[in-house]
């Protein structure tokens, strides 16, 4: 059990540094299920005056800023645009280096990273799957509707977003389906994780709580499927 923990600190410690964001001036944009699409990058420059994300419904014209970031300095930022009409929408970055150069990103759309379902069942499934024409191996579940904050991404890793978690006190408790506790996270300060598959021992549907002190924020569930 010690060795089990011991790998996961080691991946939580490796992943706030290596997650799946991309180094500017590439940057990721991920779907997490209705509204909420996620824009994150890793930032390797020196000294960076403003960092600001611009939303548009056309990948060449009509960006519109929606958030200049506090900080553009930090190595590893990004937003939640929980207002945006729906995935089709495309985002880019204008950068304005310290010396006055600008520059902006090239354009892109979210992918989706979480398994999307309704009453009729899985109605979305990944790019990757959809372009290829597999179905993903995850059972049908009708009560399911995606986490904002942990969810499996493209790669089928578990992806902890917190946005704001260097201004909270979050602590995340993970479970079998069964209730049965594993482990627990505290004193999340990274804005973003990647927990590895192996953490978990087995694929299948998993439960979380996660917290900020003693107040539950959400309760849900995630999925991980085999790797084949």
């Amino acid at each position: 059990m010690n060795r089990f923990y011991l790998l996961l600190t080691i991946f939580v410690l490796a992943s706030a540094k290596n997650f799946a964001q991309d180094t500017l001036p590439k940057f990721t944009v991920t779907n997490a299920g209705a509204t909420r699409n996620i824009v994150g990058w890793v930032n390797n420059y020196g000294l960076v005056k403003q960092i600001s994300v611009q939303r548009s419904f056309d990948s060449l014209a009509n960006f519109k800023t929606i958030l200049t970031v506090p900080d553009p300095n930090s190595r590893q930022n990004g937003f939640a645009d929980t207002k945006a009409p729906n995935d089709k929408v495309f985002y880019r970055l204008f950068v304005v280096m310290g010396q006055g150069q600008f520059f902006f990103t090239a354009s892109k759309r979210p992918f989706i990273d979480s398994f999307r379902l309704t009453k009729n069942g899985l109605i979305d499934r990944t790019r990757d799957s959809v372009n290829i024409g597999i179905k993903p191996s995850v059972p049908r579940r009708n009560d399911f509707i995606p986490s904002f904050y942990v969810y499996t991404n493209k790669d089928g890793y578990l992806f902890i977003n917190l946005p704001d978690a260097e201004k909270k006190k979050y602590h995340i408790k993970f479970y079998e389906e069964d209730d049965s506790f594993l482990f627990e996270l505290k004193n999340i300060k990274e804005p973003a994780l990647t927990l590895d598959k192996a953490n978990f021992l087995h694929a299948g549907w998993f439960k979380f709580e996660l917290f900020n002190d003693e107040k539950l924020v959400e309760k849900n569930k995630f999925y991980l499927a085999k790797e084949f």
